[in-house]
């Protein structure tokens, strides 16, 4: 087994989605901020964004590291809403329905961008695209009732 493999057999487990939220998401800030934007630490192993969306609440602007799934050669992106398998949506998801007009940070380039929450059928191939990117959103699937959000981002 090669270490992507390790690390989507840990990615799986009940103490990653424990512990991850907490420490996954402030040491990506930290070595984004430290590197100018340059360098992702998750992004090691799967490509990775920072999402600038507007609090669906607050109207704070929040930002978010973030997995994501390139497509058309980097014109649009999907982002899952798995919350590494915990019970309720992430924050990031409930902002982007409420203000779909966001931001990545994507490979240090800052790119507006357009979200949509994906349903049906669209929703159904993103997700055996996801499944065969990255296999451990499976497991996080089987944890929750809840379906996991996808959603598309493309560039304005």
């Amino acid at each position: 087994m090669g270490v992507a493999g390790i690390v989507q057999k840990v990615s799986s487990t009940r103490g990653f989605a424990k512990v991850a939220p907490y420490v996954v998401p402030a040491l990506d800030r930290a070595v984004h901020r430290l590197t100018g934007g340059k360098v992702l630490l998750s992004a090691t192993l799967l490509p990775g964004v920072i999402l600038t969306s507007t609090g669906a609440r607050s109207g704070q602007r929040r930002r978010t590291p973030l997995a994501c799934m390139t497509e058309e050669g980097g014109r649009s992106w999907i982002l899952v809403g798995s919350n590494f398998g915990r019970t309720g949506h992430p924050a990031w998801t409930h902002n982007l329905l409420a203000h779909p007009d966001a931001e990545i940070n994507f490979k240090g380039r800052d790119i507006p961008v357009t979200a949509r929450l994906l349903v049906g059928k669209e929703r159904a191939a993103a997700w055996r695209a996801v499944l065969a990117f990255w296999p451990p959103y499976a497991t996080y699937q089987a944890r929750v009732t809840r379906e996991i959000r996808v959603f598309r981002l493309v560039r304005k």
